[in-house]
């Protein structure tokens, strides 16, 4: 099959766009480790998976996106496992009205929406670089193009609004894509960013704080929206395809490269940006 003999790492894949991403990759053949908040819900994904696909080679992993202490322990726990990979792909996310802030002090969808992507992704970028060719995708959106990357106040603690905290990460998921791309040019590692499109997943559901009235229409309008089968497509295309073999730091719609915002293509901006994550992560 089409990805037999490669390890894929996707995360938030208990449920929705990285579930069905698990499941697609499974059933082309890939090895499938899956990483999930919630352990009785990783399991329950993992048995469904390797029912549907057919595929063994699933594997789950639990760790809290949101504690940079957890991902340390993630990817610690990967290497003592595994020796190779070759697909990382940064789907978790999290989506809240109010302010939430992790056990690290940080604003929660700044926290997973982005910052654990740029700490997971370099705390293996080595085992992804050795084994090349490999490629980096990060589930962004089209709400990047409203972001703005406020430097005086990543974490939200002036005037907090839910919708300009989620563009401004989803603006950050571009931005590193981009940087991260320039970054391992002619390392064969690929970086590539996307827009799942609209997809009924339960974000909403999740978040107790949305009024009543919201959820409603919410759910009056899922039969509206993609599946997560369909929200996954895209992911697992650029994991997967010979088409793309070779393309970088692109923002993709639909299986196309698409136009980003002007914004996402400042250099000097995903640089400040590179810098100011570094020493929130505690790297370099």
């Amino acid at each position: 099959m089409l990805m037999n003999g490669k390890i894929c790492l996707v995360t938030g894949a208990s449920s929705g766009i990285g579930k069905a991403t698990a499941l697609g990759l499974a059933r082309i053949g890939a090895t499938v480790v899956m990483v999930c908040r919630d352990a009785d819900k990783g399991q329950a994904a993992l048995a469904k998976i390797k029912q549907k696909s057919g595929n063994n080679s699933i594997d789950l992993l639990v760790a809290d996106l949101s504690s940079q202490a957890e991902i340390h322990r993630l990817a610690s726990e990967y290497r003592s496992k595994y020796q190779h990979l070759h697909v990382l792909i940064n789907n978790a996310g999290v989506y809240y009205t109010k302010r939430h802030v992790t056990v690290g002090g940080l604003e929660a969808m700044f926290a997973v929406n982005y910052l654990a992507r740029f700490l997971l992704t370099n705390l293996l970028l080595d085992i992804i670089r050795s084994s090349a060719p490999a490629r980096v995708i990060n589930v962004a959106g089209a709400y990047h193009a409203k972001g703005k990357i406020n430097f005086d106040d990543l974490q939200g603690e002036g005037n907090f609004d839910g919708q300009r905290a989620n563009h401004q990460s989803k603006l950050a998921d571009v931005l590193f894509t981009y940087e991260l791309a320039r970054r391992l040019e002619c390392a064969g590692v690929t970086v590539n960013c996307l827009h799942p499109g609209m997809a009924a997943t339960s974000l909403v559901d999740k978040d107790n704080d949305f009024p009543v009235f919201f959820k409603y229409l919410y759910k009056l309008s899922k039969p509206l929206m993609k599946s997560p089968a369909q929200g996954a497509e895209t992911s697992i295309y650029l994991a997967s395809s010979p088409e793309v073999e070779g393309i970088t730091g692109q923002y993709f719609v639909n299986k196309k490269i698409a136009q980003s915002s002007p914004a996402s293509h400042d250099p000097q901006l995903a640089q400040r940006l590179w810098e100011a994550s570094e020493k929130l992560a505690k790297l370099g």
